[in-house]
């Protein structure tokens, strides 16, 4: 059945939706949030303090890292212009299986690419720890990331973040207000982790843990001396059993230390580490043990 003014729709979304370019290699997509230059995009897209974001007239402007949450994977920036088309937040919440679903992107170097499906379901899933995802079946390409996923109105119901089998999986508008409210910088790691079984020569049992993929320079984990493929397996206080466990082990506030255990290499050990976090550069004085 045609959806009235679905060509105004999709033509708003695309003004709504910006270039982020982090550097010289790769781009990402981004959403105008506000009319006065807040700009939310996947935290994986920025990986820079300072990036460069084009709007759908072809201005480009300087863009500030306001605030990153790479557990969340949502970062904030921040670019000096107004009167800007921001989005209108749908209540994610609302969002049932069955509706349309929009998303509008830069994928391969398509500007303001549209690709439409259904929403399968809104909801965790497994290994991916508690927090909800909405998932549909739209087509992602590698700089979608970051782009908005829209309801037949226009209305936002997600960032577009990453694809999980045949489904495209992203962060609900509603986390995305909880973390504009949230000051998620102060509980900042600067790691990109995805969910791992521990060797068995290690664990009889198959703990859960956490493999590092990326660690940011200058980022309390990097400073603590921890690298690409390490896994961490808890603090000593908890073992981690999901996502949410990392993410619960760093809150907090103010400068403060977290004793984290892992394994690195042909993991024959258990390693341990002091990480300082709650603040956004600390000094190197930690190393691995």
């Amino acid at each position: 059945m045609p959806i009235h003014g679905f060509g105004e729709i999709a033509e708003q979304l695309r003004r709504s939706t910006v270039v982020v370019l982090p550097g010289e290699r790769g781009n990402g997509s981004g959403v105008i949030w506000s009319a006065d230059g807040v700009i939310i995009t996947n935290a994986h897209v920025a990986r820079a303090s300072q990036m460069r974001v084009q709007l759908w007239d072809g201005r480009e402007f300087d863009a500030a890292l306001v605030s990153r949450d790479t557990q969340r994977d949502l970062a904030e920036l921040r670019i000096k212009a107004s009167d800007l088309p921001a989005v209108i937040a749908a209540d994610s919440s609302q969002v049932r299986p069955g509706e349309l679903a929009i998303a509008i992107g830069n994928p391969l170097g398509f500007v303001g690419a549209l690709t439409t499906g259904v929403v399968q379901a809104v909801g965790p899933l497994r290994r991916f720890g508690s927090q909800p995802w909405v998932q549909a079946d739209v087509r992602l390409a590698p700089g979608n990331s970051g782009g908005p996923l829209a309801d037949a109105h226009g209305r936002i119901i997600g960032i577009n973040t990453m694809v999980a089998g045949r489904l495209a999986l992203a962060v609900p508008s509603n986390a995305v207000t909880h973390f504009l409210a949230a000051s998620p910088i102060d509980a900042w790691l600067g790691v990109t982790v995805a969910p791992v079984r521990v060797p068995s020569s290690i664990s009889r049992t198959k703990a859960f843990g956490l493999v590092l993929l990326e660690v940011e320079p200058e980022s309390p984990a990097a400073n603590a001396s921890l690298l690409p493929g390490d896994i961490l397996l808890g603090t000593d206080e908890k073992s981690f059993a999901s996502l949410d466990d990392l993410a619960s082990s760093l809150q907090g506030s103010g400068p403060r230390v977290v004793r984290l255990a892992f394994l690195r290499g042909d993991y024959d050990r258990f390693r341990r580490v002091t990480v300082q976090i709650g603040a956004q550069r600390v000094p190197r004085s930690a190393a691995a043990a």
